[in-house]
């Protein structure tokens, strides 16, 4: 081979800085379809991500140590109002009211602890896991990893709403159940007397418990979505678990001034309270009524609005 023969293999076979050989591009290109070809379509997204995407959801948060320790807390306190009562009970018998009624039958010991802890335990328990839901993921830094799934913005954001959903039936069933074996076991269960003098059995009652059960659970959900909204706003958890909590506690405070009683109707937990209409006879159905729409209002607004935020909110962590 002539010396100018072996320089042209030389510079055929040497590599350029920043180039790339000929033969190599050639080669690449028979990798891409050509010109005018119609590209495959990506794959398209499985029936079953979403349940699967909320499953993992569910899992993560049944799983969290806070939030079992908030179930256990509020499973907690219904007993103690039992021990309360029973001792009270020993002691006086001229009791009236509710908590006379609780000593009567343990049934009522459900609906006297709902009384309670629906004004204020539990909005902070729901509150805890639908304010963290996409603030937490914010402050985290994995929030755009999960829009890179691809979750989409739309579908993530529903997730983490019947995320958030779910729990808040969660900590209505668990102070129901535990309110409801506290009594069975500290007070004697026959036929209910309700607050309207008049008496039913104890399916009947264990029926409006259910029923109770699906209101209550349906007023969490709507401070759920509040506090959804209020975690897109914010990459501190914190602040829209706090910011939710200071609304629920300015409308207690609205709602005490008889100035104010115009505005009741429109603050939410005017009508966490409403299940007493179970505890009448017939069932005031109207009351409930009123309730749940007042409750699928603010789910609907709030929703939107966080929607609205998170749809157009640009993902920096």
């Amino acid at each position: 081979m002539s010396t100018a023969e072996t320089a042209h293999a030389d510079v055929d076979t040497r590599r350029t800085p920043g180039l790339v050989p000929v033969v190599e591009t050639l080669r690449t290109a028979e990798r891409h379809p050509q010109e005018g070809a119609v590209a495959p379509l990506p794959p398209a997204r499985t029936p079953w991500a979403f349940w699967r995407l909320l499953g993992s959801e569910l899992g993560l948060t049944f799983r969290r140590p806070r939030n079992l320790g908030i179930l256990a807390v509020l499973a907690c306190v219904p007993i103690l109002f039992g021990v309360g009562l029973r001792l009270a009970a020993g002691s006086d018998d001229r009791m009236g009211g509710l908590i006379g009624a609780v000593a009567g039958n343990g049934l009522m010991l459900t609906f006297l602890s709902f009384s309670f802890l629906v004004l204020l335990l539990m909005p902070v328990a729901v509150s805890v896991v639908a304010g963290d839901s996409i603030a937490g993921e914010a402050g985290g830094g994995t929030l755009r990893y999960l829009l890179a799934a691809p979750a989409g913005r739309t579908r993530l954001l529903v997730v983490k709403y019947l995320n958030a959903v779910v729990f808040a039936y969660a900590v209505t069933a668990v102070v129901a159940l535990s309110a409801l074996l506290t009594g069975l076991v500290l007070f004697p269960v026959g036929e209910v007397t309700l607050l309207s003098g008049t008496t039913i059995s104890v399916a009947d009652g264990l029926l409006r418990i259910l029923i109770t059960i699906g209101y209550v659970g349906a007023g969490m959900a709507a401070l759920a979505a509040v506090a959804l909204a209020l975690s897109t706003f914010t990459e501190v958890s914190i602040g829209a678990i706090a910011a939710t909590m200071v609304l629920v506690i300015v409308c207690q405070v609205l709602r005490a001034i008889p100035q104010l009683d115009g505005l009741t109707p429109y603050l939410l937990p005017t009508w966490f309270t409403r299940f007493d209409a179970v505890l009448r006879s017939p069932i005031s159905v109207g009351d409930l009524a009123q309730g749940l729409l007042a409750f699928g209002s603010y789910i609907v607004l709030f929703f939107s609005i966080a929607w609205a935020r998170f749809s157009g909110k640009d993902i920096t962590s």
